[in-house]
């Protein structure tokens, strides 16, 4: 027996447009959450895999996996929550459970995971994301919503957060001042250079041009900004960084930003760029550097990075749109026209089918 009825958003072919789509929740498990959906980030993964440039997309496709709800109902074993909690989902609702991946607290990275859009749920059904008005997901994949932290600020931290978070919790307590490289200031930029800074890293935003010199050294609080068309202030800032986040989501040299790295530094990847990158072994081999990617994070993760963001205090900086504003805001995301994030006010918007 299939579950309630729901209202959403989908895409139906590569132009990317939304619309409204109606269809119902699978069946709820004893170890589900139903969760009303209160609030979701729009995150530039959403638009790839609403116009088929990664994974290929199987339609009609329900965006959103930067997901905050209120639980609405519990399947019979669900002890971890209660009707009422705000709770969060993020990029994934299930996986094996078996793996070393899943047995380290590393479950992103196991090979039979669900992806919270354009996967396959555990009944066999399409997996429909947060342009909804309700999901129900497994009590694993589900996160506390802090209570210091507001709803519509958990959302991007979901994805966009957590992504920047996991990579540089390594060099969270260090015993040497760290220099860190936040390159690009999007929706996952501008939470890495909060994260970095909050972790008490001397922090340099990379852009590829001067225009949010002022956003990022007066409203961001970075240490230093970096032109990285300008070749003079490249050349000058060569061998000074320890990481560089690499947030970019589009095709970009990798060559100039290795040069800013210190011995054993590391260009870190997080970006879903559609196109492959490419690097001079030279670049690595010479100055002893290294090159690595980081998807999303663990569940553990996730709710440390909620935690970490309401004991720092720090705040996301979206613009709250309604639903019927959602193409629109994904044309001025592609125009990188918004500080830095949108989030869907779900629950105050009328969907109708």
């Amino acid at each position: 027996m299939e579950g309630r009825r729901v209202v959403g958003l989908a895409a139906r072919d590569k132009s990317g447009v939304l619309s409204p789509y109606s269809y119902n929740l699978r069946k709820t498990g004893p170890e589900d959450v139903v969760l009303k959906v209160l609030y979701c980030g729009a995150d530039h993964t959403d638009l790839h895999q609403m116009r088929n440039e990664i994974h290929n997309t199987n339609y009609p496709l329900v965006p959103g996996h930067e997901i905050v709800g209120e639980v609405l109902e519990l399947g019979s074993e669900a002890k971890k929550f209660k009707v009422g909690d705000k709770v969060g989902v993020g990029c994934i609702i299930g996986s094996c459970g078996e793996c070393s991946f899943c047995k380290s607290n590393m479950e992103q990275y196991c090979h039979k995971k669900i992806l919270t859009i354009n996967d396959t749920d555990i009944d066999g059904s399409p997996t429909r994301g947060g342009f909804s008005s309700a999901m129900v997901v497994h009590q694993k994949f589900v996160v506390r919503i802090p209570e210091k932290l507001a709803p519509e600020q958990a959302a991007p931290l979901l994805c966009g957060g957590v992504t920047a978070y996991s990579p540089l919790k390594q060099f969270n307590r260090s015993d040497k001042v760290i220099s860190a490289g936040i390159l690009g200031l999007g929706g996952v930029g501008h939470m890495g250079a909060k994260i970095a800074k909050a972790m008490g890293h001397n922090v340099t935003v990379i852009s590829s041009s001067d225009k949010k010199r002022e956003e990022a050294l007066k409203h961001l609080g970075a240490d230093a900004f970096l032109v990285s068309s300008n070749t003079a202030e490249m050349a000058e800032a060569a061998n000074t960084l320890d990481y560089i986040l690499d947030t970019v989501p589009a095709y970009h040299p990798l060559g100039p930003y290795l040069s800013l790295l210190k011995p054993d530094g590391r260009l870190i990847i997080v970006g879903a760029v559609p196109q492959p990158l490419q690097v001079d072994a030279v670049d690595l081999i010479l100055g002893k550097k290294s090159i690595s990617g980081s998807f999303i994070g663990s569940m553990e993760e996730t709710q440390e990075i909620l935690e970490f963001w309401a004991e720092k205090g720090l705040t996301t900086m979206i613009e709250i749109v309604k639903m019927d504003y959602v193409n629109e805001a994904f044309e001025r995301m592609e125009r990188n026209d918004v500080r830095y994030r949108f989030v869907l006010d779900v629950a105050g918007s009328v969907l109708e089918s």
